[in-house]
């Protein structure tokens, strides 16, 4: 086997045998007991998994464009632009279902070797050096602590830990002149697997290109304004996702404007070694090796002076550029994120990475560089020493890492010692990685919010839910209690629960006035139990109480309204319920108690408690603005008189439902007498003779057209005025036609590039790597 294959494939191994051996003693799925269910991952990524497993297979209510399950109908290209776009994606199809939480594991362990494997054919284009050194470095950059404590239960990252080499590489192309053709392809591919990551990984790319052009003394205007023509077709090749993506931002419910602290400097110093943890924190982590070379590059005299310092300098200006404001917002596309607010640090392991490569290049270092580098290793050390983030096993496995790097490079070269010296190196890396793993695995449990795994329950509930749908002729909601958020994705149905960095504002809102319940300050959406918003949604089943339950008190997707304004809500759930339903269906309580026979709901979006009626007692989780507890039913009120117990204040509302039975058989007499519901729209058959507005049971997000007049809001529901007994709506994701625009011009960009190539006019040359 060729020594350049032998390299790429050790260095995939050694990420994947660090990874799966970290979650292995830390006995996390699917090694051991203990579930990796946490945060977004369980709550985002697994569900969006799944329903892409749906789309693969034809099992999905809607299309690439609009999603039928979530939300009660979304648009679904942006959140496949910020979740699904990865080349790695479409693999979970290959899985079965139920297992689409082996399936996201895999791709995860697949995307970390497939990053060490990208640093590691990056450093053997930059320059020469052992295959076998090569290939460790490489693993370290994919085994950096952002990737094994961030990027691990957000997988969507580790796109851009793939695109940094990959674009660096692209650099290499636009320095030398070469690669016309594939550099605005690759740089299309890292943007369109993930924007987000793939901004941070540009903005990492050029600066090691600005310091390669300094170091190869090659600057010129003109290589600058190849690699900016380059990054820039690439970029217009995948605007038909990113144009959409960012107006989706743009429409979603805003989320928390956060002030952004710096980390204390021994944090930051702390986290550059094994075995810490902190969400706030930059996980900074990289094999003692990477310090201990780059560190060692500053010392030797057999490597030019400017590229030591260059390189030494790039590495400094980047963890600061960590630390300060202006900067911290520029890696972040101007906003302090919700989360971490760290999530370039890998861009930081990747200069590091390069620094100490550049050091190999002209060969191992000497004693005296060497001893400079460990006086670096030890002056970092002892600065992260006051952290209280650093474990006794922080300064044992980076001391004894220290001693295996440093003996291994004293070691002579050839013969068994050479040997000897590359399993110190990879076991020094092995043993820090997957401690690391382990560590950060056990504390994610601790620490942040945990959701169960998928297991026999979810399998039980899922298939009643399919063994109860109706679409579209109902709904089938996937309930309460709720798994994580996404459930419709996850579970099957269609229903309102919905979490995305894409949650409409217009959805949120008209939810929230109707009674809903968010947590995630309004991104994170949960379903509506309630019998009126049943009815006008078209829920004919929904799960609850362990059963799925069904009802005949409901509407079609579409009804016919009689001519008037649309509603106005105000500050009353039950009141907004009965301007949207057109009838008064809500009893007000006497002296704090219901009418006999009429059903109980507390709305108190506020509390955090139990609340009771009797012997029937449900539990409200809110507090604004993080968490908003829904209406709530308190069961029928069958003794006179008797008050609920409520954990706060809050309003009662007694239902009463002949009420609503007689209110929903007056409107279904003036609803469609039939419905067809599309990958990407609705059409409907009205009554012959209709008048008023025809409503759509689903929200009036941006995107939505109908012939005949423009769609309008009802209630915050789609709507357009009744005409020619036909209704036909179509939804186009805001930004799509600019961005199928821009990708136009972008190809014709590059078809012109090629063509200046081809013509002989001085363009750049396509030419294969070493």
């Amino acid at each position: 086997m060729p020594k350049t294959t032998r390299s790429y494939l050790l260095s995939a191994l050694l990420a994947a045998l660090a990874v799966c051996g970290g979650d292995a003693v830390a006995r996390v799925f699917p090694f051991g007991p203990r579930h990796r269910a946490v945060n977004d991952l369980a709550n985002q990524f697994v569900p969006f998994h799944a329903h892409l497993w749906d789309l693969l297979h034809g099992r999905a209510d809607g299309g690439l464009l609009l999603d039928w399950r979530a939300g009660w109908g979304t648009s679904f290209l942006p959140d496949y632009g910020t979740y699904l776009s990865s080349p790695f994606a479409p693999l979970v199809a290959l899985f079965p279902r139920g297992d689409v939480e082996y399936a996201v594991y895999a791709v995860t362990v697949l995307k970390t070797a497939v990053a060490a494997a990208a640093m590691t054919f990056l450093l053997r284009r930059l320059g020469p050096g052992a295959w076998w050194w090569a290939s460790v470095l490489g693993a370290s950059y994919a085994l950096c602590g952002w990737s094994l404590a961030e990027g691990t239960y957000n997988p969507m990252w580790l796109d851009g830990l793939i695109a940094f080499p990959l674009l660096c590489l692209v650099g290499e192309w636009a320095r030398e002149g070469r690669r016309p053709l594939l550099g605005p392809l690759v740089v299309a591919v890292c943007w369109f697997a993930n924007f987000y990551t793939a901004y941070m990984a540009t903005l990492g790319a050029a600066l090691v290109i600005l310091v390669r052009l300094a170091v190869t003394d090659s600057f010129r205007w003109r290589t600058l304004l190849r690699a900016a023509l380059t990054t820039a077709l690439g970029i217009g090749l995948a605007a038909p996702v990113l144009v959409p993506v960012f107006l989706g931002s743009r429409h979603a419910y805003p989320g928390v404007v956060r002030d952004f602290a710096p980390a204390a400097g021994t944090d930051f110093l702390a986290r550059l070694l094994p075995v810490t943890y902190s969400f706030s924190t930059p996980a900074a982590f990289v094999c003692t090796a990477v310090p201990l070379l780059a560190g060692a590059l500053l010392f030797r005299r057999d490597v030019p002076g400017r590229e030591r310092w260059l390189w030494g300098g790039l590495c400094a200006a980047v963890a600061l550029s960590m630390q300060w404001t202006p900067t911290h917002l520029l890696w972040h596309v101007f906003a302090t994120p919700n989360g971490s607010p760290y999530r370039q640090t890998f861009v930081l392991s990747g200069v590091l990475v390069l620094a100490a490569w550049t050091g190999l290049a002209h060969g191992l270092p000497d004693r005296r560089a060497l001893l400079g580098g460990t006086a670096v290793v030890l002056a970092l050390a002892a600065g992260a020493l006051p952290s209280p983030l650093l474990t006794s096993w922080s300064l044992l496995l980076a001391a004894v890492g220290l001693a295996a790097v440093a003996g291994a490079l004293l070691l002579p070269r050839r013969g068994r010692h050479g040997v000897l010296a590359a399993l110190l190196v990879a076991g020094t890396l092995l043993g820090q990685a997957a401690a690391t793993t382990a560590y950060a695995d056990r504390e994610r449990l601790a620490r942040l919010d945990d959701y169960p795994p998928w297991g026999a329950e979810h399998e039980r509930r899922a298939a009643a839910l399919a063994a109860a749908d109706g679409w579209p002729a109902y709904r089938t909601d996937s309930g309460l209690p709720r798994v994580a958020g996404n459930d419709p994705l996850l579970l099957g149905g269609q229903g309102a629960a919905y979490y995305s960095s894409h949650t409409p504002a217009v959805l949120t809102e008209t939810l929230a006035a109707l009674g809903g319940g968010w947590t995630s300050r309004g991104r994170n959406l949960l379903s509506l139990d309630n019998p009126v918003t049943d009815a006008l949604f078209g829920v004919g089943a929904r799960w609850r109480d362990g059963a799925v339950v069904r009802t005949d008190v409901r509407l079609p997707l579409v009804t016919v309204r009689p001519p008037g304004p649309p509603p106005s809500y105000g500050t009353s759930p039950f009141r907004n319920q009965e301007l949207l339903l057109g009838a008064q269906v809500y009893e007000p309580p006497h002296a704090g108690a219901c009418p006999v026979g009429t059903e109980v709901f507390l709305w108190a979006p506020d509390a955090t408690g139990p609340a009771r009626l009797g012997d029937h007692e449900t539990r409200l989780l809110g507090g604004r603005p993080k968490r908003r507890a829904a209406l709530t039913s308190l069961g029928v009120q069958r003794v006179p008189g008797l008050k609920p117990a409520l954990p706060g204040p809050g309003e009662l509302g007694c239902l009463d439902h002949d009420r609503l039975r007689a209110a929903i058989t007056s409107l279904r007499a003036r609803a469609a007498t039939s419905v067809q519901v599309t990958s990407d729209g609705i059409r409907a058959t009205l009554p012959p003779g209709s008048t008023g507005t025809a409503v759509v049971a689903a929200p009036h997000i941006a995107g939505w057209h109908c012939s005949g007049a423009p769609a309008t809001s009802y209630g915050g529901l789609l709507a357009v005025p009744a005409h020619d007994g036909q209704l036909s709506c179509t939804f186009r994701p805001p930004g799509l036609r600019a961005g199928l625009a821009a990708g136009a011009v972008a190809l014709l960009g590059l078809c012109l590039v090629l063509a200046r190539v081809r013509t002989g006019l001085g363009g750049p040359r396509e030419a294969s790597d070493r």
